[in-house]
Parts: C-alpha cells; sequence; structure tokens
C-alpha cells in the first residue's frame, strides 16, 4: 500500500470544472491523522505506519490504549488504522498526517464499510435474472436450480438470498477533484462506499 488518510463521508454534491464540466463529487472531512507508531521490519516482520484518527474522551480508553497513545503525547482515538509501505517514512510519531499530503488530481483507491440493506432475494443481491412473469410460469423470483441430486447437499457458495450490504468494499482508481486545506476537506470524484458519517481510508492508487 501506499500513504494513506481516515476520514470521515459527509455526503455528495457537484462542482464545476474550469472546463465548464459538471463533476459529481463525494465530501470528505479530514481531521488531522496522528501518527501513533511505526513499524520495521526488524522489529514487526513489515513496514507500515499506524494512525489515529478522532479523539474521544479520557473515560472511554482503557490502560493500554492510554499508554500507546502516550507515546505520541496525544489523546486516545476513536479509530486507529494501518497503512502499509515507506510513504509515510517523513512522519515521525506524534506528527500529524493532514490533507495536503494529497494533491488535485491524483488518483486514490476508497474503502469503506457498505450501507446495509437487510434481506434481499438474489435478483436484488447478486444480480440474478428472473423467469416469465406470465401466469402459468410458477417460476417468477426464485433463487434457481439448488444443484445435482447426488450430494444431497446445497454446495458452498451458491449464490441465495440473504443479508446484503454492510461489508467492507474499496473502489479503485477515484480522482481528487480538490483540497481544502483550510477546512480539512476532500473532494473525490464520484461515489464512495458508506453511509454518511461513515468512516473511510483514502489511500494511494495501488492499480493506477
Amino acid at each position: 500500500m501506499t500513504k494513506g488518510i481516515l476520514g470521515r463521508k459527509i455526503g455528495m454534491t457537484q462542482v464545476f470544472a474550469e472546463n465548464g464540466d459538471l463533476i459529481p463529487v463525494t465530501v470528505v472531512t479530514v481531521a488531522p491523522n496522528v501518527v501513533l507508531q511505526k513499524k520495521s521490519v526488524d522489529s514487526d516482520g513489515y513496514v507500515a505506519t499506524q494512525v489515529g484518527f478522532e479523539d474521544k474522551r479520557e473515560k472511554l480508553a482503557n490502560k493500554p490504549e492510554k499508554g500507546h497513545v502516550a507515546k505520541a503525547n496525544t489523546a486516545p482515538k476513536r479509530f486507529i488504522r494501518e497503512f502499509r509501505g515507506d510513504d509515510l517514512e517523513s512522519f515521525e510519531v506524534g506528527h500529524e498526517v493532514k490533507v495536503d499530503i494529497f494533491a488535485v488530481g491524483e488518483i486514490v483507491d476508497v474503502t469503506g464499510i457498505s450501507k446495509g440493506k437487510g434481506f434481499q432475494g438474489v435478483i436484488k443481491r447478486h444480480g440474478q435474472s428472473r423467469g416469465p412473469m406470465a401466469h402459468g410460469s410458477r417460476y417468477h423470483r426464485r433463487p434457481g436450480s439448488m444443484g445435482p441430486v447426488a450430494p444431497n447437499r446445497v454446495f458452498k457458495g451458491k449464490k441465495l438470498p440473504g443479508r446484503m450490504g454492510g461489508k467492507q468494499i474499496t473502489v479503485q482508481n477515484l480522482e481528487i477533484v480538490r483540497v481544502d486545506t483550510e477546512r480539512n476537506l476532500l473532494l473525490i470524484k464520484g461515489n464512495v462506499p458508506g453511509s454518511k458519517k461513515a468512516l473511510l481510508q483514502i489511500k494511494g492508487a495501488i492499480k493506477n
């Protein structure tokens, strides 16, 4: 992985480009992330930078949490994640990672938890086709054949109705349209996973 930062999704809006094009964007608020730990090959077996996002009250943190953040001389954090690679190598423990690590036009990957949609059938959940809707069909929105008779069971991985959404999803190769350093905002072209106020991980694109 490459450089990254944590933020919260605010919602969607649209902005005009210089050539007059109307661009749909997702607004992400990115308060400064604090570097809590730096991992190396010698001590941990891999290279990564651990960051914390959003302060929480002291009484909500246990002793190990307080001891961990004390090394960075900061308050306990609500979210702690790590970004692999040495792109954040210049940041020392206790330093703040701000929104200006990204620039306009940069390509990023955004990870979040998708909206939960409850219990859904196979047509909505897996995009399967329905049967004929005529009265004599008797097969309209069912999940289809359950497999051969011989094993006398349903195979693992069979696409069936069930809970939809609420899973970690990464949308790749999204463009940063605007960086607002004063208000700590990122405007990302297109939509990103998650409901409003959801936690997002924004990383430099790995397949760009």
